[in-house]
């Protein structure tokens, strides 16, 4: 039971960090003319000093538990840039028009979809799909999209305007882009974990690094050899900052998750599920319009917190490694009480 509060918890701080982050980025967007690069490099700046920094100083005055290994930072690496690149989509759909109150719903509608059906490719768990599985995820959905077309809105002229300019194809294509990175990005540093020996800072280690790459060396050098005139502003990049560094600390509550036991297929769905919520909220008190929240709109609410517990209840949990045949020749040899005089002891 302790090891589930643990999860919870670490699944509650990511929900959190993930249902700030759309409207922080959009106020830096907003705030610096709507120049994507710029908020860009402003997350990839924050991801490297809390998720390539803070870990290289702990590893080398603690050490952790793990090893690295190719496999383990491959697919550590591939959930980081999944990560980056699902951030970029966030942005550019903002900058194009989007509204984090309904485009960040729709990435976590898509996203668990995507996440549950990785892992069980992944796991070869297809066998263990039940109805009432599926049946969590179209909930999650529904609820999802009910949250995004019934969230209250404001309508003053300059949203107004800007809606109705904003190239409706272009944001939903980002939109997308970003609930497929998203969508993989749990399952792709699930198996880095897991490579690494459990490890946490080793697999966060590698998301920095490759938050660094895509989302600081590209927009930087972007916006160095385009000569492009950048709006800077105080507000704009403290609040792309503190949108990477929500970005950055939800990762880490993500594998936190993962140390304590959790298992991507329910973990994912749980805070795609709750992520929207915190997302609406935020973005309704930031627009003013909390007393306009009606009853489709805290029902949408509700089927995206049941779809999300039935995710979690029903969720394929996967066959341990297959026996080898050394494993098996060595089930079949005679045990050796003799052997047993040696427990206990460390291996010299």
């Amino acid at each position: 039971m302790k090891g589930l509060a643990s999860v919870l918890l670490c699944i509650l701080l990511a929900i959190v960090c993930w249902g700030i982050y759309g409207p922080l980025l959009q106020s830096g967007t907003v705030q610096m003319a709507r120049n994507g690069l710029a908020a860009f490099l402003c997350v990839g700046l924050a991801y490297f000093a809390i998720a390539v920094v803070v870990p290289v100083l702990l590893l080398n005055s603690l050490g952790e538990r793990g090893h690295w290994n190719a496999g383990g930072i491959g697919w550590s690496l591939i959930a980081g840039a999944s990560g980056a690149i699902g951030a970029l989509g966030v942005i550019l759909a903002m900058k194009n028009g989007g509204s984090p109150i309904y485009v960040m719903p729709l990435v976590f509608g898509g996203a668990p979809v995507v996440n549950s059906l990785l892992t069980i490719v992944l796991a070869r768990s297809w066998n263990q799909v039940k109805p009432v599985f599926i049946a969590g995820l179209i909930i999650v959905m529904i609820g999802a999209v009910t949250v995004m077309v019934f969230a209250p809105t404001s309508h003053g002229p300059s949203q107004a305007k800007g809606l109705e300019l904003a190239p409706l194809a272009i944001v939903l294509l980002f939109t997308a882009l970003t609930a497929v990175c998203f969508g993989a990005y749990g399952p792709t540093l699930h198996k880095g974990q897991v490579a690494m020996g459990g490890s946490r800072l080793r697999p966060f280690l590698c998301v920095g690094i490759a938050y660094f790459l895509i989302a600081v060396l590209v927009p930087g050098g972007l916006l160095l050899t385009a000569g492009q005139q950048v709006s800077w502003s105080f507000g704009g990049v403290i609040w792309s900052l503190a949108g990477g560094a929500a970005g950055a600390i939800g990762a880490l509550g993500i594998i936190l998750a993962f140390n304590f036991g959790g298992k991507p297929v329910y973990v994912m769905p749980l805070v795609f599920g709750g992520a929207p919520v915190v997302n609406t909220f935020v973005s309704l008190i930031q627009q003013g319009t909390m007393g306009q929240i009606g009853p489709v709109f805290i029902a949408g609410l509700i089927l995206v917190a049941v779809g999300a517990a039935v995710v979690l209840v029903f969720a394929p949990r996967g066959h341990g490694p297959a026996p080898t045949a050394e494993t098996k020749s060595n089930a079949k040899k005679p045990t050796d009480p003799s052997a047993h005089h040696g427990e206990g002891r460390k291996p010299v």
